[in-house]
Order: C-alpha cells, then structure tokens, then sequence
C-alpha cells in the first residue's frame, strides 16, 4: 500500500478538453490533497518521479476476460488485474463467458469480493440469459443489485430478436446497457477468419462481415424501438460503423468500441504468419479497407471506446493446429503501445482524444464516475509517454497466458505507473 505520495514533474492531462498543465500531485490517504507546481512534500512521503510524462484520470478497459471462476488455467482475477496494471488501466470490466456462467447475482459478488485487494478496479458484466444458452433472461435487476454494470452474453450473441427485445426494455428501467458479441453464426457456421481473397487463397472457412453487419443491423432497430441502449462489442467492419454511425445521426442509443488489433492487423496476417493461432480471433482480422474504416470511425467520433478484448488461453490450447486453436489473445499489456503505433502517432487520434476514449467514454457507456485529478477526489490515475518506442517481449507479460501476435514487435508509447485504491504499481 502506498496510502501517501508525491507525484512530481508531470503534465496532468484532462481527456475532456484536452488540456495540459505542469503540476504535482500530493496524495494523502488515497485522496488528492494537493495540486499545484513544486510542492514539497513531509519527509515521510515517497516520491514518484513523473517527469517527461503524462499523468492523466485511470484508464478503463471495458471489455476484458478475466477467466476465473472455472477457468484458471488460462487467467485468474490476480494475474488479469496485474496485467490490466502494467497496460495501464486502473479499471477493467469483465466477460461473463466463465463457469459457471456470471448469471446470478452470487457469482457477481464473487467477482468483485476475490477482485477487492487489487489496484485494479473489477466491474462485473453478467450474463443476458441465464446460463448464456441464449434461451431465457436473466434476473437482470438482481444481477444489477449485486454489482453488474452491463449484461451480455459475449462469446456468443444475444442471437433470439425477442429475448433482445425484452432484454433492453428492462436495461432502460436499470441504465445498463446491453452489449452484444455481434454474429449471426448461421452465416458462418465453420468460419476460422475473415471471408476474403486471403481465406480464399489459402483454403480456410471464411467468417464474413455480413455476419457481423445483420445483428448490428438488427439491434440498432431495437434499440429505435425499445430505447434500449445496444452497445456493439468489438466492432470490426467497415459495414458495421456505418451502421453505428447513422444510428447516432438518427440520436439512438447506441454506441461502440474497437480493440486494438482490428486496426493493427489484417487478415493478411494469417498468411504471412504461417497460420500462426495468435492471429486468430472473433471477429476475426478483417480487410485492409475495413481497417481504415474503423480508423475513421474513431477519428470522427462514432467509435466511443477503446478496448481490448483480452482472451487469454493456456500454451497447449494454442499450440495445435489453425482449425482446432481456440478465438483470441491476450491484449492488456500491448493496448497502449498500439494504439500510440497504430492511432496517435499517424494522426488518426490526439493523445487526448486516445485518452478519451479510454477513461471518459467507457465509464460514461457503463454509468460510472470518471476520475478527476483535482483536490478532494480519489486518486485513481494512469502516468504515461506516448512517444517511447520500445519492444514487447517476454518479460513484459503479467498475464498468466501469452496467447499474442506482439512479441517481438515494436509499440510506440507505454504506460509507466498506476496509482488506485491507496496502491502505487510501476509498470517501468
């Protein structure tokens, strides 16, 4: 526990308007007791030195799997909240897809009792339908007593019309939304990456966009009919942001988010990787064109958030053949890096704009306080560079899985230190 600290030299930074100021920070008993340039601290307080970087509200990863309970093998709350610290993030909300399933409320408590000592906030994402089989809803009111901030069934779609129907009719009674892994999997029942001239050529089951575009499609006029807040999970298409992106003309609420890698890598990554399963994911690594697109649609605003979808799988779980490899990889510890590679340093985003979309938008999407850093408020704060470039290897994994396509690649700013909940973890 770091109760007490002086963060010295650094530049706050508010993601709301983008402004900047030299300041230190002063934190006594976790609460920001001082703000100003210079201050000077009592001897019995250690210092952080910030200088040269940012100091901005704690970062929010909104759409993380953090594996436990039932699956520990390839995550548990402790080994996912100390990845989600050196990424950066001082909050993750997490997948319901464990088992059991986080369908009922003792399961919530569960997760936010085993997640209390961390300096990673846990926000629990319970299920839509009871046990995710699709089929009949969950106690959505009780689940939200106990702690839930959204409801889905992610690794699978709320795929029945009616059950999303009545779904968001009761998240607008509890102002959660409803989040949805958007497939049609009757459109690509055997899919293993994206349905192009790259799955084409070398002979694998293509997972189309359309997939992806008829449920968005779908539950944007769900959302026009219930008042329903539909949040699409993971966006990946170029279809998909359009769509999005005329819901918000027409004030819906709806709204989105995009991980990482969508805009890193294309499908075109499967290949030249020598079927490497660290490329494969759902949704899948999509076209080049559906990338930029993605890019623009951050770049306008009808992208919300940032995310990054991190799925950790054991070593053996990867290590077989393309077909038999299981969706997904870790992405915590990376997010930065790329998003400074990939957004920021092309100018698709400002580092405000980056930040943004990692403290103020997630937490808006799921009806939380965004951390300030001003007097009187907790201290809950990310410091950071978006300029260094550095290379991601093996030692910089706090996860318990490195199911990655980024080892060995070079990232383009990272993150240095947290602060949250009276605790200091550095990430340099």
């Amino acid at each position: 526990m770091t109760p007490d600290l002086l963060l010295r030299g650094g530049t706050l930074l508010d993601p709301e308007t983008g402004a900047t100021e030299a300041a230190d920070l002063l934190i006594r008993d976790g609460t920001i007791a001082e703000r100003g340039p210079a201050l000077a601290p009592d001897d019995d307080v250690p210092v952080y030195d910030a200088s040269g970087a940012h100091v901005s509200p704690g970062w929010m990863d909104m759409h993380v799997h953090l594996r436990e309970p039932g699956f520990e093998h390839k995550e548990t709350i402790a080994t996912g909240t100390r990845a989600a610290a050196a990424g950066g993030f001082t909050a993750v909300a997490c997948m319901p897809n464990t088992e059991p399933p986080i369908h009922t409320r003792d399961v919530v408590e569960f997760v936010r009792e085993r997640a209390a000592d961390t300096p990673v906030d846990v926000h629990p994402i319970a299920c839509v339908s009871k046990e995710r089989a699709g089929a009949e809803l969950a106690e959505l009111a009780d689940l939200a007593a106990g702690g839930a901030v959204a409801f889905s069934d992610d690794g699978a779609p709320v795929h029945h019309a009616g059950l999303m129907r009545r779904a968001l009719e009761y998240s607008t009674m509890l102002d959660c939304p409803i989040i949805n892994h958007m497939e049609v999997p009757a459109l690509n029942p055997d899919g293993q990456m994206h349905e192009g001239e790259v799955s084409a050529r070398i002979g694998l089951d293509g997972i189309p966009g359309l997939a992806d575009d008829v449920m968005i499609a779908r539950d944007v006029e769900l959302a026009a009919f219930t008042g329903g807040h539909v949040h699409v999970a993971h966006i990946s298409t170029a279809r998909g942001v359009e769509l999005v992106r005329r819901a918000k003309a027409r004030d819906l609420p709806v709204t989105a988010e995009v991980c990482p890698h969508h805009v890193a890598l294309t499908d075109a990554a499967v290949e030249r990787s020598g079927f490497d399963t660290h490329t494969k994911m759902h949704p899948p690594l999509r076209s080049a064109a559906d990338v930029e697109a993605l890019k623009a649609g951050l770049a306008d605003g009808t992208i919300d958030a940032l995310c990054t979808d991190h799925a950790p799988h054991a070593a053996y779980e990867k290590q077989v053949e393309f077909t038999a490899a299981p969706f997904g990889i870790t992405g915590l510890e990376t997010a930065w890096g790329l998003i400074g590679r990939e957004l920021i340093e092309p100018g698709v985003l400002s580092v405000a704009e980056a930040v943004r979309a990692l403290t103020v938008a997630p937490r808006r999407i799921l009806g939380l306080d965004v951390p300030a850093l001003e007097v009187g408020a907790p201290a809950a704060l990310t410091v950071f560079d978006a300029s260094h470039r550095w290379t991601f290897a093996e030692e910089h994994v706090r996860s318990k899985s490195r199911n990655t396509p980024f080892l060995g690649t070079e990232l383009v700013g990272r993150p240095r230190a947290i602060y949250n909940d009276g605790q200091l973890v550095r990430s340099d």
